[in-house]
């Protein structure tokens, strides 16, 4: 991405929420800088941003379990018009609304990228990682990796549908589960409020664990079959469970309620500490599978998009402004956030 000066603006600096130093997030590392308006290439676009989700894997990349290329712009789930287009790029038009999701770039010519599976590309660039994201009021992208908005949904409804919906409906189809089976999603936040939606569309029993009254209620209104804390024990075992959890201890848990040969899948980049030994015979026997889950392609967010216009998903959505960036992220890690939550940078809500 070069940075540069945009010949259309007179104010040719753009704010942004800037990542410099690994930190807890309890100590605000995320500044507000001036930085000079991003220039799209010959195949990119230049997008204001309206809105943009924040992630658990923000948190990962501010304290250091997913370490980003600093200095860092943050954010992968970036809704906003598209203002400039390269000479090359012939996707999009000026007024588009498009999203940007976590895949920013693959390599494209690898084996992984051949079959389908650009998510596991060497080259592969995170969106606020490895490249400049959407904490900002702007950001450039190519026009291969950004996407229409369906009309249904609003900026706000839209960003976590790009990493939350899209990173959702991945799990689910790694699950392999079927119509008429249990569910078990450990953890209610972001990601697993839509997919409860899908896999409830899908005629899907689900089972909640959650600690939070918040987001047990939020459970219950969704239409989850049963809601507990992670340690009860559920009225019957699940055929699937997708872990959300960024702590270990819930692998065993899952483990433990899963039915013979069914799958556990494991939907986080990182866990704050590791996964506990496992007794073999008792949680890991009788055909049991773990699967872990790596980003996202641009398959998963476009299917998923038209998706969730179909059902809709309807996202349950708390605002921040761009400088409370920090508050947000706080929040999200201990646990008081009910849905997704995202910074509004220029929506009108």
């Amino acid at each position: 991405m070069g940075m540069g000066k945009k010949s259309c603006q007179k104010d040719e600096t753009m704010k942004a929420m800037v990542l410099r130093e690994i930190s807890p997030i309890e100590k605000e590392p995320l500044k507000m800088e001036d930085w000079p308006d991003p220039v799209p290439g010959p195949k990119e676009i230049l997008i204001q941003v309206s809105v943009c989700g924040i992630c658990h894997t923000e948190l990962d990349e501010i304290e250091g379990r997913l370490p980003p290329k600093l200095p860092m712009i943050l954010g992968h789930q970036v809704v906003g018009r598209v203002m400039e287009v390269g000479p090359m790029a012939q996707r999009f038009n000026k007024g588009d609304r498009v999203g940007v999701a976590w895949i920013y770039s693959a390599c494209g010519r690898c084996e992984f990228c051949q079959e389908g599976e650009e998510n596991l590309c060497f080259e592969f660039k995170g969106t606020g990682c490895q490249a400049y994201g959407g904490y900002a009021e702007y950001m450039v992208i190519s026009e291969d990796y950004a996407y229409l908005i369906p009309s249904r949904f609003s900026d706000s409804e839209a960003a976590p549908l790009l990493c939350a919906g899209a990173i959702g409906y991945r799990d689910l189809r790694l699950a392999k589960i079927k119509k008429g089976q249990r569910i078990g999603l450990f953890g209610f936040g972001a990601s697993a409020h839509i997919v409860i939606q899908v896999a409830r569309h899908w005629g899907m029993e689900v089972f909640v664990f959650t600690r939070g009254e918040e987001h047990q209620k939020l459970a219950q209104k969704l239409g989850a079959s049963w809601v507990g804390r992670p340690d009860e024990v559920p009225p019957k075992k699940v055929h699937c469970a997708i872990d959300f959890t960024p702590v270990g201890e819930t692998v065993p848990i899952a483990l433990n309620v899963l039915e013979k040969g069914g799958r556990l899948v494991i939907a986080v980049i990182r866990k704050r500490n590791p996964i506990p030994p496992l007794d073999y015979a008792q949680l890991l026997w009788d055909e049991k599978e773990m699967k872990s889950v790596a980003n996202l392609t641009r398959r998963d967010a476009q299917e998923f998009l038209n998706l969730a216009a179909e059902i809709p998903i309807l996202p349950e959505v708390e605002a921040f402004k761009l400088e409370e960036a920090n508050r947000a992220l706080t929040l999200l890690k201990q646990g008081k956030i009910r849905g997704s939550a995202i910074l509004r940078i220029s929506e009108s809500l």
